[in-house]
């Protein structure tokens, strides 16, 4: 167990402070200590699935909370899902995005889903299902608009034929969220990994530097038949209904960044608090107190605009800007904190005991992974664009 990290973790809240019920943290932070710190090291150091933490908190009905009752949730708002990830990461990101692809497939099929689809699936959640959205193939990247990957009816479903790549949580899922090119035009389906025709692969590049949770492995679809209910939604509208719900699951990734980025603080200020340099404490450096002064305001603006896209996903108002804007700066504050946390704490800080190596990673990774900054930054772009159309006159 790391024992520094849960002494950190301890005190940080009062350092950050709530922006949810007190009730619900402590049982949060508590499920924390107990759950995720005590296998952090390990599940980034092997590059394992966090099998074991995800399974305790779905007990503890952390991976179903946005679910109604009907389907063993809770219907907590997003502001309290925000703080399940933000609390889970600063123990270990790597926990986070594996959260993250279970909220995807979960949102997806809840919003999109047959009633018999959601009948069959949703009540599987509390149970600790683990889900994985294979959006990705080697030929295409972020661009899904054509996939090599079909799907064709069948008299009994459809039958899905090709290879996704790169699959994040893809090393131990149950079931997957599958994007398939039908002859209508892209479609989503929910597809079991115990069904026929099903295997995984690792490539060359399975293993990542930041954010491992286990191989990013290749899935491989031959000739797999699944029931027509499994298709989600309407065929030919799934980059839509992708889209939808990454604009959903991208504020709950800038949640992620924030708790990477408080970790790296809190931990390079315990440091600064408890060395000594030249007979006084590091912290009582100026430069350094600039340092932590730049970085709390930094991590306390971002945090604000990730929890303001929480309400947004609450009210059902301005998603895409809101959750784009949350993921954007909070994963550029986590990098930035993460280096000057390490430069804060020297040598101690670039040796391997030192987990600051792995929240410099993490943070980098997440720059890229679930919607790259430049994919934001379009996605804000285009936001204006329609703004400008609708009420700018000179536009």
């Amino acid at each position: 167990m790391n024992h520094a990290s849960n002494e950190t973790y301890s005190w940080s809240h009062q350092l950050w402070g709530d922006r949810v019920s007190p009730k619900f943290l402590n049982d949060l932070r508590e499920a924390v200590s107990q759950d995720v710190i005590p296998f952090a090291e390990l599940i980034d150091r092997d590059d394992l699935y966090p099998l074991e933490s995800v399974k305790r908190l779905a007990r503890k009905g952390y991976t179903s909370l946005l679910l109604d009752e009907q389907w063993g949730g809770q219907k907590a708002s997003f502001q309290e899902c925000t703080a399940l990830f933000e609390e889970a990461s600063y123990a270990s990101a790597a926990v986070g995005i594996s959260l993250i692809t279970i909220l995807q497939a979960q949102t997806i099929i809840k919003l999109f889903g047959a009633p018999s689809l959601q009948e069959l699936v949703l009540p599987q959640f509390k149970q600790g299902l683990i889900t994985s959205y294979a959006l990705t193939e080697a030929n295409h990247g972020s661009d899904i608009r054509q996939l090599d990957t079909k799907a064709y009816r069948v008299a009994n479903g459809w039958r899905l034929q090709g290879r996704k790549s790169f699959i994040t949580s893809g090393s131990a899922a149950e079931a997957y969220i599958i994007l398939a090119q039908t002859p209508v035009g892209v479609s989503t389906f929910f597809v079991p990994a115990q069904l026929p025709g099903i295997s995984t692969e690792e490539g060359k590049n399975a293993s990542t530097f930041g954010l491992r949770n286990g191989p990013h492995v290749d899935l491989i679809l031959d000739e797999v038949i699944v029931p027509e209910d499994h298709l989600i939604g309407t065929e030919g509208k799934g980059i839509r209904q992708a889209l939808t719900t990454l604009d959903f699951s991208r504020t709950v990734a800038g949640a992620i960044s924030i708790g990477i980025a408080r970790a790296a603080f809190d931990h390079a200020l315990r440091f600064a608090a408890a060395r000594k340099a030249f007979d006084q404490h590091v912290l009582d450096f100026q430069g350094i107190q600039w340092y932590f002064a730049d970085m709390m305001s930094h991590i306390d603006a971002a945090r604000l605009l990730v929890y303001e896209a929480a309400n947004a996903l609450d009210q059902h108002k301005d998603i895409d800007r809101w959750s784009s804007q949350a993921k954007l700066l909070a994963s550029q504050v986590a990098t930035r904190c993460a280096e000057k946390a390490i430069q804060i704490c020297g040598a101690y800080g670039v040796t391997e005991n030192a987990p600051l190596g792995r929240y410099l990673r993490d943070a980098k990774a997440y720059e890229i992974a679930g919607g790259s900054s430049e994919i934001l930054k379009n996605t804000l772009g285009k936001h204006l664009i329609q703004f400008s159309k609708k009420n700018l006159a000179t536009y």
